[in-house]
């Protein structure tokens, strides 16, 4: 079966080559993304598959049922673009101005719907039933896996897979992790209220701009002095805005930045000791403040059978050259709500441009994948997807 489910693929590599290239084109952002799931649902209703849209918002849900009894296997994509202007010099470049695939969405899209159609051919030999996820809006919290989860996407499935294509590993490799693999994703704003003045008079002031920047300063001991060594955490202050002139000393200033934890006390812990810190601060100058703290995705938490039945299939893929343990990432991912429901894991599949000395990394404006690694996570998801009805 294996060796027929390769074939196939590789005979419609072109084919998802071409799918990847037209949604680089077409990008659309999280939540907006009416075209992208569009092209999905007539895709698969073009194969005559069963197909549902509108999951949970912009979601898409295709399954193909087998031939014979077994498990009912998840298989998750995502399709949202980033708000980045695409700066590479290339034939598919961006058609949307501001707008790009800047995380890799295209190629996990064009996979997952190559991969179905193959199954879809081969379904009156596989065991158990194939559910395919397109997911919407995994870039922006609160994201699309929540609304699709709550709309029926995961009723029946008893185990899910999903892949990220990583352009930082070459292509060939695999890596794996089990329990915490992705970081908890939270949101902070933090605004402080002083007394603004001339610049002249500062003793006649409350600055802000002095108390957030003290503020700034103290909120880096909460990982460095507060939160257990052997615990992975960051506290990261991504934007400091004050608008006045020169010779003006603010009455206001703001602070925006995210925290990442993978243990749930880490995360929580560090949201009180956030307020404690701001308390004091703002004390200290006499200020006043807001603060907000938004819970983003879970942990993503990979399961042990899963990821070890992982493991053994990515071992019969050829074009797999090496297979490892992965470093925890502190990048988030709502693939977190998926495992919290159903048995499954999360695996990175290399994607670095051929050449590429280091290559541009997620999130750049020339950011690129070397497209043989979609043939890759589409071996290596089937492989999974029909090996997991022979295991105990």
């Amino acid at each position: 079966m294996l060796k027929e489910l390769f074939s196939k693929l590789e005979d419609y590599y072109e084919d998802m080559v071409t799918i990847r290239r037209y949604m680089h084109q077409h990008p659309e952002l999280s939540f907006q993304e009416y075209n992208t799931a569009q092209y999905i649902k007539e895709f698969y209703e073009k194969l005559g598959v069963e197909v549902k849209d509108n999951i949970g918002g912009n979601g898409v849900v295709a399954k193909v049922y087998g031939n014979k009894p077994g498990k009912t296997v998840a298989l998750r994509a995502d399709f949202d673009a980033l708000p980045i202007n695409d700066e590479k010099d290339v034939p598919y470049r961006s058609l949307v101005p501001g707008v790009m695939h800047a995380c890799g969405h295209d190629g996990h899209t064009a996979t997952l719907l190559v991969l179905a159609k193959v199954l879809n051919e081969l379904k009156a030999d596989l065991e158990g039933n194939y559910v395919f996820i397109h997911q919407h809006a995994e870039e922006y919290a609160p994201g699309g896996a929540i609304t699709m989860i709550e709309d029926g996407c995961l009723e029946g499935v008893d185990v899910i897979f999903g892949t990220h294509l990583w352009a930082s590993e070459p292509t060939g490799t695999i890596q794996y992790r089990t329990g915490p693999i992705m970081a908890a994703a939270d949101r902070f704003e933090i605004e402080i209220q002083g007394k603004g003045g001339h610049g002249a008079q500062p003793h006649k002031t409350k600055d802000a701009i002095v108390t957030t920047s003290q503020l700034v300063v103290n909120l880096q001991q909460i990982v460095s002095r507060k939160v257990n060594p052997v615990e992975s955490a960051v506290v990261t202050v991504g934007s400091f805005m004050s608008e006045n002139a020169f010779n003006v000393i603010a009455d206001k200033a703001k602070l925006i930045g995210t925290v990442r934890t993978f243990n749930d006390d880490v995360r929580q812990y560090i949201e009180e000791e956030m307020e404690r810190i701001i308390q004091g601060t703002c004390h200290m100058s006499g200020s006043t403040y807001k603060f907000l703290y938004e819970r983003g995705y879970p942990a993503v938490v990979n399961h042990a059978k899963e990821t070890e039945f992982l493991v053994a299939a990515a071992s019969e893929v050829p074009e797999v050259t090496t297979i490892e343990e992965s470093e925890p990432q502190m990048g988030g991912e709502d693939f977190s709500y998926y495992l919290k429901e159903v048995p499954g894991t999360f695996f990175f599949t290399g994607a670095k441009p051929l050449g590429a000395k280091p290559g541009y990394p997620h999130h750049h404006p020339k950011f690129d994948i070397d497209e043989n690694a979609m043939l890759i996570a589409a071996k290596t998801l089937g492989t999974a997807a029909i090996n997991i009805h022979s295991s105990k």
